[in-house]
């Protein structure tokens, strides 16, 4: 019997799935479909009649367009206008050689350090008295508003000094402990954020501090923070609380052991004195590298931080 194409199927080179698998075919066809086991029906017919040709099954192998005895039928193409919908644009442009140095060094901190992070919550009470309480008298003798990372490095900079190991880095076989205090202070930039160094910030007043990051801020917008600013620091503070954040895991500055995470201030419900209160609470996160800091050490400097937080005096009086 002659196969006779149905009205839709392809003319030439595709798949004509109506073709019958029992037409007659030559000898030399009939073992190349047997051969690859392949269903005759999948295949588009050039020959008289619409039989298949060698050069049918060979063309239909190599487009792919034959199939195994048995298998089941592709499935139909939807409809153009099924797949139409709202325009996808993409844009496509190179990373600026800060940035892919800043994803060089987290990768490099991930792969290299053993982080671990703990955490703990701080009453911000206190400082919110003392900045409300000296704030105009502050701005007007030292021409910079008081804010919250002035109390933080001073805060950083006790603890460092009480658990040395926060403050040290590993070289090597070695570890190196610093006696000095060069505290990173992330800033945003239109690049990314960016982290120069506060020199020997356990030196400086608060308004020093103020007054540096200050800079640091105005310049980093404007694009003007020198690469030697960047480098060294031995202890970082990111602040993602100026961006809302309510608690994250931060990632080491390498060759650093240690940042310190502050976050958003939202009033929460405490219990204090057996009484359950309102108070102004931030979520503080230190990740270190458990190489050089033992749990131990990395829960003392953070309960150092909180309590000097909680109560200022503390960084007055040196304790």
């Amino acid at each position: 019997p002659t196969a006779t194409l149905a009205p839709w199927a392809p003319s030439s080179r595709g798949p004509a799935p109506d073709q019958h698998p029992d037409q007659p075919m030559a000898p030399a066809v009939r073992r190349l479909v047997d051969e690859y086991n392949l269903d005759p029906a999948s295949i588009a017919g050039t020959g008289k009649d619409g039989r298949l040709t060698k050069g049918d099954v060979l063309t239909a192998l190599d487009q792919g367009t034959a199939r195994k005895k048995g298998a089941a039928k592709a499935p139909a193409p939807a409809p153009a206008a099924a797949a139409a919908g709202p325009a996808r644009p993409e844009e496509r442009v190179p990373m600026t050689r800060l940035r892919k140095r800043i994803a060089e060094r987290l990768k490099d901190a991930q792969n290299t350090a053993a982080m671990l992070t703990t955490y703990n919550d701080v009453d911000m009470t206190e400082v919110n008295k003392a900045r409300k309480g000296y704030r105009e008298l502050f701005e007007k003798k030292h021409g910079v508003r008081l804010g919250f990372m002035s109390f933080f490095v001073k805060a950083c900079c006790l603890a460092l000094r009480e658990v040395p190991a926060v403050n040290a880095r590993i070289d090597g076989d070695e570890i190196v402990y610093h006696n000095y205090a060069d505290i990173g202070v992330a800033v945003s930039a239109p690049q990314g954020l960016i982290v120069p160094i506060l020199r020997n910030a356990e030196s400086l007043s608060f308004a020093d501090t103020e007054k540096t990051i200050g800079d640091f801020g105005r310049r980093a917008r404007d694009g003007k923070i020198g690469v030697a600013e960047m480098r060294g620091g031995t202890f970082t503070i990111s602040n993602g609380g100026v961006f809302g954040s309510l608690m994250s895991s931060p990632i080491i500055n390498p060759p650093q052991s240690a940042i310190l995470g502050m976050h958003r201030i939202e009033e929460r419900p405490v219990v204090r004195q057996g009484q359950i209160v309102v108070r102004p609470m931030m979520y503080l996160a230190l990740s270190y590298d458990h190489r050089l800091i033992d749990g131990r050490e990395a829960v003392t400097f953070l309960v150092r931080v909180k309590d000097a937080i909680e109560d200022p005096s503390r960084l007055l009086l040196d304790l």
